[in-house]
């Protein structure tokens, strides 16, 4: 599973549902007619639940989406802080130096000292470029940029960064 966004609210009484997505556009779910819903972060881990997609819709910055089976507020309100996925197989292959955020989560950082920073437990944007949050001896945010980003190895699931360790 791929996670692409996170449901962050019901919307309505009907069962909709808020989503806040983790794609590149904010229209990229609309490609898929069907949404997987779960959690596993660590924190814990529950199955994921296949849902078709009745309905989606841009609002705002997030998504508004009416999924089948989920008709009540109550119901959409058991899912709040749940994330939606996308099967792998479903997903076209990444371009050359172009990664799926959730290929990144779990990556070794170690700088060019050969300094191990910690491990990518998470990603975010913020309009400039996206930030790698690492995880080490103490937390660190460094920018996602070809600057400072200079080997992305998943096999090895590990990465190379241009990062001084006093940052």
């Amino acid at each position: 599973m791929v996670v692409m966004g996170r449901i962050v609210a019901p919307y309505g009484i009907y069962g909709w549902l808020k989503v806040q997505p983790d794609t590149e556009t904010l229209d990229s779910l609309f490609d898929y007619p069907e949404w997987w819903l779960g959690r596993d972060d660590g924190l814990r881990n529950t199955p994921w639940q296949k849902f078709s997609v009745e309905t989606v819709k841009i609002h705002v910055n997030t998504l508004l989406v009416k999924l089948r089976g989920i008709d009540d507020r109550d119901v959409a309100l058991a899912f709040k802080s749940k994330h939606v996925a996308i099967p792998r197989e479903q997903l076209p292959e990444p371009e050359d130096n172009e990664y799926y955020w959730s290929d990144l989560i779990g990556l070794e950082v170690k700088n060019q000292q050969r300094v191990d920073l910690g491990t990518v437990v998470d990603v975010f944007e913020t309009g400039a470029n996206d930030v790698l949050v690492v995880k080490g001896d103490r937390e660190r945010l460094i920018p996602f940029i070809d600057q400072v980003v200079l080997e992305v190895d998943l096999a090895a699931k590990t990465m190379l960064v241009d990062w001084d360790e006093n940052f």
